[in-house]
């Protein structure tokens, strides 16, 4: 069962990205609380399959959509706090926009179930305000 379980693709978080109107807001947020390629999100409870989450990502959930992706790096416990953090890499990755309904805290996320990141080759729809981009993504013509 163990060899079974490290050649599984790591597995992938959804949060909602509070207080974010856009992807905009969320850049500017995670990289104010970057230090050294490392941002931190703090969560109350560590997610029980935890060591499957290293190595997948963090998908933010803005406007009922997910929109961009971070890499999960690990896990810490807050002393004295009863909280934990999510070590997440600092870089955001946009995604194409896929809808997704609002929750609390997080939701795992299978790896065949997540967006696909806009990649460079893509540069034509990251150029796109992200909005429009979302918009354009529900209509099914990017």
């Amino acid at each position: 069962m163990r060899a079974q379980l490290g050649s599984m693709a790591p597995l992938n978080i959804t949060k909602v990205a509070v207080g974010c109107a856009s992807l905009d807001i969320l850049a500017q947020r995670i990289g104010a609380r970057a230090e050294n390629e490392v941002a931190v999100v703090t969560t109350r409870y560590r997610p029980t399959r935890h060591a499957q989450l290293i190595g997948g990502s963090l998908y933010w959930i803005i406007a009922h959509r997910l929109v961009a992706r971070q890499e999960i790096l690990g896990f810490e416990e807050v002393e004295n706090e009863r909280r934990w953090r999510i070590l997440v890499s600092a870089a955001l990755v946009p995604v194409h926009p896929r809808p997704r309904r609002a929750h609390q805290g997080w939701r795992y996320l299978a790896g065949k179930d997540a967006p696909e990141d806009i990649a460079a080759a893509d540069s034509d729809v990251a150029a796109l305000p992200p909005a429009l981009a979302g918009e354009l993504s529900s209509l099914a013509l990017i």
